[in-house]
């Protein structure tokens, strides 16, 4: 089939039409493509990319104190006792070098080495898109005896470079407020999301000292670690039971590269481990951490081969058994990092697997030498895992799904979907029989399905995969997702797009929401990782009009507001406790509907509070817990007793 084209449609297809954006136009035309999103983590990105150039001056030696203030009126400033951006002449733009590096994209210091042997900031957009960002932005530089000042709107100049002032000191003060044209969801910076980073920051270049303080309320906290991440693993163990007191710490610089590495076992039966790569944190891992797990397990199974701790007859210990428990901090710092991916959430430089490798496994191996009980102890361990394992894999036996299509093997109480489509196909998992029914009543079955789950699920925090496997409950959701777990897991035979959590509005509802939340995070993160996980919203309240409900309610704010809108005093108030308290219809219309449904869909950031949370509340110390809810209750506005 040939294809008729009139070239005269494209007749007034012209220089003229093609856009040429200038200066940092772009960035505010598509601020997604520099800072990943405009909501509240791209919000907060902008303080990251200051402080991430304060960090490069101290990782060159030029500074060793940054300061982070919120204002009251919602700008903040992030400074360094630094060398101070350079404010004279560039030679290239015929502007003040200051102003080059604020109004002018991928102008800075981390594009040769000169500047900055090791760079985290290299990652990063730069000062200038923070500028571009920001209703207003003050620069002051505090260099050669001056404090120098600029001013800037929204990418663009406004004032000429002035000397404000004398100072014998030396640094970078950037003042920002971010500019709610582009963020339009939020402009308010949270303390509890800085105060991770730099902390994280703190940790991760050693004697390096960061405060932040909010104007706002007072808060404020200084992060020093002369520690380094030995420290940062001690912080993350501490609501742990380590299995030995004293760190595995190795600091050795080979071939221009940094290996930083920091290990503690503790009862626990998973594993925790934060890489990064000259600061950046590398969630997808990468050559880094390749290196290190190779290390760790060649060095503990030849430990145990040569002390006799593994049996002649024995197997080798698998990398899993040996990282049971484990919690490492891995850091390397290296010239010329290569990212991989736009999120530069994967480190690529393939000679640092081998220099990694190399440093991991002799340091590791003189370390056990000179510590033959916490070698032994970690062995112990990591036999314990092996023996558990052998047993899981047994028990997976039983949960193997033999093909997509062979429903023999599907839970009985499973009501399946007709559709194989997985851009379509949900399922709901419900508690109880009760709800079970009005779910299954409620649903489209083309392409919903439902799992009822009788009662609340095995913590699975206080649990090995063995036992786990012996649940009902839990095989029952594994063989209806169809992955697989643990070594078998395959997400390519997901059976459901999305999986959603959908419980009572009361205590119950909220601790079974969370034992499913813990199951997911601890065992089947794939799933949390690649966005199929979500959570249902149902309506609490009902407002009835003689017998029809006129309107839903998602929390008290909503409610209240609904009631001094309808002012009418013929109005009742029927609270859900129950999903089984809904009608098939009332539930379809405001939880299972696609095109009316609110649903929550969870997301792991990848740091270490969202573990450390999971610890508290579903591990087996009480204390910590009896903390977090005191520390926490202030935050509950509505509790159903």
């Amino acid at each position: 089939m040939s294809e008729n084209i009139n070239n005269n449609d494209h007749r007034d297809y012209s220089a003229s039409q093609i856009q040429v954006l200038t200066g940092l136009e772009p960035v505010r035309k598509r601020p997604g493509m520099y800072i990943g999103t405009t909501g509240p983590k791209g919000l907060h990105h902008l303080v990251y990319e200051v402080v991430d150039n304060s960090i490069d001056e101290a990782l060159a030696g030029a500074a060793d104190t940054i300061s982070v203030i919120i204002y009251k009126d919602g700008s903040i400033s992030v400074e360094d006792n630094g060398s101070g951006i350079p404010v004279e002449l560039h030679p290239q733009t015929g502007k003040s070098t200051l102003e080059t590096v604020l109004t002018i994209l991928h102008a800075g210091g981390k594009f040769d080495n000169s500047a900055y042997k090791v760079s985290g900031g290299l990652h990063g957009v730069g000062v200038s898109v923070v500028n571009a960002l920001s209703t207003w932005l003050v620069a002051r530089v505090a260099r050669d005896g001056n404090i120098y000042e600029q001013k800037f709107s929204r990418g663009i100049t406004t004032g000429k470079l002035e000397i404000v002032g004398k100072s014998k000191e030396t640094g970078t003060k950037i003042i920002f407020m971010p500019d709610p044209e582009i963020f339009k969801e939020t402009t308010e910076f949270q303390y509890s999301v800085l105060e991770e980073r730099l902390r994280e920051m703190a940790f991760l270049n050693k004697g390096i000292k960061i405060t932040l303080e909010d104007q706002r309320d007072g808060k404020s906290q200084v992060y020093h670690y002369e520690g380094g991440i030995k420290s940062f693993v001690e912080f993350l163990n501490k609501k742990k039971n380590p299995i030995h007191k004293k760190v595995i710490y190795i600091d050795q610089m080979k071939e221009e590269t940094t290996v930083e590495l920091a290990i503690q076992y503790t009862d626990c039966y998973t594993e925790n481990i934060y890489r990064f790569a000259n600061n950046i944190n590398t969630e997808e891992g990468g050559t880094h951490l390749s290196g290190f797990r190779a290390a760790i397990t060649r060095s503990i199974n030849e430990y145990g081969r040569k002390y006799n701790i593994i049996k002649e007859k024995e197997e080798n210990l698998a990398g899993e058994d040996v990282r049971e428990g484990m919690t490492a901090v891995l850091s390397v710092k290296l010239p010329d990092p290569q990212f991989e991916g736009q999120t530069k959430a994967k480190l690529g430089n393939s000679e640092t697997r081998g220099i990694v490798d190399s440093v991991v496994s002799e340091s590791l191996s003189g370390f056990l030498e000179e510590n033959p009980k916490i070698g032994k102890q970690i062995l112990e361990k990591a036999l314990s895992a092996r023996r558990v394992r052998e047993a899981a894999r047994k028990a997976r036996e039983f949960t193997r799904r033999k093909s997509i299509l062979d429903t023999a093997t599907l839970p009985g109480k499973l009501a399946d979907c007709q559709s194989t489509d997985i851009n379509e196909t949900e399922i709901f998992l419900v508690e109880g029989d009760s709800a079970g029914g009005s779910t299954k009543t409620a649903r489209d079955n083309k392409f919903q399905a439902v799992l009822p789950l009788r009662g609340k699920i095995l913590n699975v925090e206080k649990a090995r995969l063995d036992r786990i496997l012996g649940t009902d409950e839990i095989k029952a959701m594994i063989l209806a997702f169809g992955t697989g777990i643990g070594e078998e897991f395959d997400i390519s035979k997901l059976r459901y797009g999305k999986i959603i959590i959908m419980t009572d509005a009361d205590v119950d509802g909220a601790h079974i929401r969370t034992l499913l939340l813990t199951f997911f995070y601890r065992f089947l993160p794939e799933l949390i990782d690649n966005g199929h996980i979500y959570i249902a919203q149902p309506p609490l309240y009902g407002l009835v009009k003689g017998q029809k409900v006129i309107r839903y309610c998602y929390d008290e704010e909503e409610l209240q507001a609904a009631l001094k809108e309808l002012n009418d005093d013929k109005i009742k108030i029927s609270r859900y406790k129950g999903l089984g308290e809904m009608n098939a219809d009332q539930l379809w219309d405001t939880t299972m509907d696609p095109e009316h449904r609110v649903l929550l869909k969870v997301v792991d950031e990848k740091n270490y509070t969202t573990d450390e949370t999971f610890t508290i509340l579903m591990g087996s110390d009480v204390e910590p817990r009896r903390e977090f809810i005191e520390e926490n209750a202030k935050f509950a506005k509505n509790i159903d007793a």
